[in-house]
């Protein structure tokens, strides 16, 4: 064998020569903060039911109670025929159990009827303000007082409004004035709820790095706002009010594109150059943060009981600002 010390060659297959503008290029950049958590939440929340699984579980809660109350009467009988007393404490445990349960079907008709009333009441507000009628506006400022009668918190605005009312002869002016003094107040207190659900929201997202926590605890944090926010207002929900007002509010942010993350998002976080400084998690959890603000101004916007009109409009980027200030070291 020859001693080979030389260097070794080795001839690679000719091809194409590549020229630096036909190399690919190194890599993309980082991918923009997009909500995933928010957006996640709100396609849960806003999923509409077909008509197939409506008749489904519909079907499926009637077989069950009927089952369950089949067993329920034949347990009772048979322990009546078999021991008296023992029938007897069953059946008195079967009564106190049905009227439990229809305390609480009182209870969810009653939060439907209460979010049904600031329907109603934000309909015939638009109705007299777009005819420009002082009477009607006078019932609406009427039945507004009755709403927020019984709280303590608004003895002081109900007397001022009772004070002023009478100076007033026109319908914008009557309703300006009711939405001044009664709901300035109620929208200091939602504004804090939206900031404290978009601080949460923003935090475990941020620091959570388990890749459905963010998702869990946004849906929870804005169904817990809205039904916040709706008992500010007097709507005060049930769980399933509750869970039927946080569709509605969904439904329309997703209908309207709302929960999209656009420039104006962006901006309202501090923008582009700020967002490209963090982590990516901070940035998603900025981001989550900023869409619960969205979430949170719709919600008011449905609950509250007169439109925006006398009183601006929250913004995102101040409720935002307000929530998310000093909260990653900036």
């Amino acid at each position: 064998m020859s001693d080979r010390r030389g260097p070794v060659l080795i001839e690679m297959d000719a091809g194409p020569a590549v020229g630096p503008a036909e190399a690919p290029p190194v890599g993309d950049a980082p991918e923009a903060p997009s909500g995933a958590a928010m957006q996640a939440a709100a396609r849960i929340a806003a999923r509409p039911r077909s008509r197939l699984a409506r008749w489904f579980w519909s079907l499926l809660g009637a077989f069950l109670g009927l089952a369950l109350s089949l067993t329920a009467w034949d347990f009772v009988t048979s322990l009546l025929a078999r021991n008296a007393m023992l029938g007897g404490v069953a059946v008195t445990l079967l009564g106190l159990l049905l009227l439990v349960l229809l305390a609480i079907g009182l209870r969810e008709w009653a939060a439907f009827a209460r979010l049904a009333r600031l329907d109603r009441l934000h309909l015939d507000a638009e109705a007299a303000l777009a005819a420009g009628d002082l009477g009607q506006a006078r019932k609406v400022a009427d039945r507004m007082a009755a709403l927020y009668t019984a709280r303590a918190e608004m003895e002081w605005p109900l007397a001022r409004l009772a004070e002023r009312r009478g100076d007033l002869f026109d319908a914008d002016g009557l309703l300006a004035l009711a939405e001044t003094e009664l709901l300035a107040p109620l929208d200091a207190a939602a504004r804090r709820e939206v900031e404290a659900a978009a601080r949460q929201v923003a935090t475990v997202t941020a620091v959570v790095p388990l890749a459905l926590a963010d998702v869990a605890v946004a849906l929870t944090a804005n169904l817990r706002m809205i039904r916040r926010v709706a008992e500010i207002y007097g709507g005060r929900a049930g769980a399933l009010g509750g869970w039927r007002l946080t569709r509605s509010v969904m439904t329309h942010l997703v209908a309207t594109g709302a929960v999209a993350v656009g420039d104006d998002l962006i901006g309202s976080v501090g923008g582009g150059h700020l967002l490209s400084k963090l982590s990516r998690r901070f940035g998603e959890g900025i981001v989550n943060g900023a869409l619960t603000a969205r979430v949170g101004i719709a919600a008011m916007e449905v609950c509250r009981p007169l439109p925006f009109r006398a009183a601006p409009r929250p913004s995102v980027t101040r409720l935002v600002q307000r929530a998310l200030t000093g909260l990653f070291g900036g």
